[in-house]
């Protein structure tokens, strides 16, 4: 399935980049894929191609990721910056309303979106975040993004993708951290190097304290929301999910078996979940 490349201008000037996989069907619902705090619009790919032939899919890199600029004040590197992208995107494709689906940061946004734009966001799932975001997983964060070295070559960097990933994917092989790392790195010359700038690390801060976001969750509007969660989390805890359905009754959730943060969502436990969850809402 080929997509469409789109270049847009955020409203503070730096040229951005999404990917828009257009649909068969000019009236489908539209979705809007946020990626992760490190990762990009190729993340997505696998779901998308899946999911364009009823859908129009559209995935954005982040400014400072992938194809959209960098910024040269980090300060900006933060949830509502993106946010307000996000809003800059849609309204220069002259789309008024998507379903998103946001992974880790990306669910952060979807959230914070439905919040304040409640007439433009229709539906939210949410991989593997939620209004707790557990220390352990925010060190192990801390502990890599913006401080990785540079890959000499391609075998290093599949090295360094499994080092840095393998405890969210246990039963990855060669074959997968080639594929996941195709995805992180790109080609600068003859060396691969990870494709975000360093500085997004800055929005993390110490770790030592995160945002008690329970009060954001709970000005949710009632649009549906469906939360993925893999199995071996270090962000999204089986309690803070647990905890999420008693506040949010008619919440769906699913747990994809033998990942952690965050599943790829072309796994076959959550993509079958989110095409039910799409096929609900259409109805």
């Amino acid at each position: 399935m080929k997509f469409i490349d789109i270049f847009y201008q955020s409203d503070d000037g730096l040229r951005l980049y999404a990917r828009d996989y257009p649909s068969p069907h000019p009236d489908s619902r539209v979705l809007l894929c946020l990626p992760g705090l490190t990762r990009n619009s190729k993340d997505f790919n696998d779901l998308a191609e899946r999911l364009s032939n009823r859908y129009r899919v559209i995935c954005p890199d982040q400014r400072g990721r992938g194809r959209s600029e960098r910024d040269i004040d980090p300060t900006r590197y933060r949830p509502d910056r993106y946010a307000a992208d996000m809003l800059t995107l849609l309204d220069a494709l002259d789309v008024e309303r998507v379903t998103v689906i946001g992974t880790s940061l990306g669910g952060m946004m979807g959230i914070m979106l439905m919040v304040a734009n409640p007439e433009r966001i229709d539906a939210l799932v949410v991989n593997d975040m939620g209004p707790v975001i557990e220390p352990a997983g925010i060190a192990r964060l801390i502990s890599y993004v913006g401080k990785m070295k540079p890959a000499n070559n391609w075998d290093e960097a599949v090295a360094q993708t499994a080092l840095v990933n393998g405890i969210a994917f246990p039963e990855y092989g060669r074959c997968e951290w080639a594929a996941m790392a195709r995805n992180m790195y790109v080609m600068e010359g003859r060396q691969p190097v990870l494709d975000y700038d360093p500085a997004i690390a800055s929005g993390l801060g110490s770790g030592s304290a995160t945002p008690d976001l329970w009060p954001l969750f709970d000005m949710l509007p009632p649009q549906p929301m469906l939360v993925v969660r893999g199995a071996l989390s270090d962000i999204l805890s089986v309690a803070t999910m647990t905890e999420m359905v008693k506040r949010r009754t008619k919440l769906q959730t699913v747990t994809v078996p033998g990942v952690g943060h965050a599943p790829m969502l072309n796994e076959a436990g959550a993509i079958t979940v989110i095409e039910s969850f799409l096929a609900g809402i259409d109805s």
